[in-house]
């Protein structure tokens, strides 16, 4: 958003407004395919689309890094840092959270922390931006919180994606876990999840 400066632009109600996007996010994760409409209580600085930036608004502090993909980043992490507290990671491996670009080269995807045995917890939560999350190719998963088979459609997935996931989903309780984004409504596709083309 042009003419955002660090100050401005977090919740102008913190405790209330990064409650209610805690709900939605966790609705978003316990309901994977569901597309969540998060609203516009935050407005970040370029290229953090408005979903990535309540999300790290909500979850991201002292104790999460962050690590962006895109360069010429440093007035959104200025601001992530102001508002929240957390750190900007220079190794994607030290990652709480990475704000990926848009169509992201998958094969990095398997650097992140995916967690431990003792700690599946530790692991990293992608934001992938995307064109729409409901015109684009179509994609069957399956996992908990889905009844039997839901469908998605996200547009502009980068290439080898669901390969990718597969691998993902295979190391299960490990993994990573990805939120894809769009203006300000998101889809999770949590670790639990898994794919298949339809």
């Amino acid at each position: 958003m042009a003419g955002i400066t660090l100050l401005d632009g977090g919740f102008t109600a913190p405790v209330y407004q990064s409650q209610a996007a805690f709900r939605l996010v966790m609705d978003a994760m316990a309901h994977p395919g569901r597309i969540v409409d998060l609203g516009q209580p935050v407005h970040a600085p370029a290229p953090l689309e408005p979903a990535a930036a309540i999300v790290l608004a909500t979850l991201a502090d002292y104790d999460t890094p962050v690590w962006f993909e895109d360069k010429g980043v440093d007035a959104a992490a200025s601001w992530l840092t102001f508002h929240t507290g957390a750190t900007v990671a220079s190794d994607p491996s030290d990652a709480s959270f990475a704000v990926l670009a848009k169509h992201s080269p998958v094969e990095g995807w398997l650097k992140f922390a995916m967690g431990s045995a003792s700690y599946p917890d530790r692991s990293a939560t992608l934001l992938l931006p995307v064109a729409s999350l409901r015109d684009g190719t179509p994609l069957t998963i399956r996992g908990p919180g889905i009844e039997t088979t839901a469908t998605i459609a996200p547009r502009g997935l980068p290439d080898g994606f669901t390969q990718t996931m597969a691998i993902n989903a295979a190391r299960y309780p490990l993994g990573f876990d990805l939120l894809l984004v769009c203006g300000s409504e998101l889809t999770a596709l949590p670790r639990t999840t898994r794919l298949v083309e339809a």
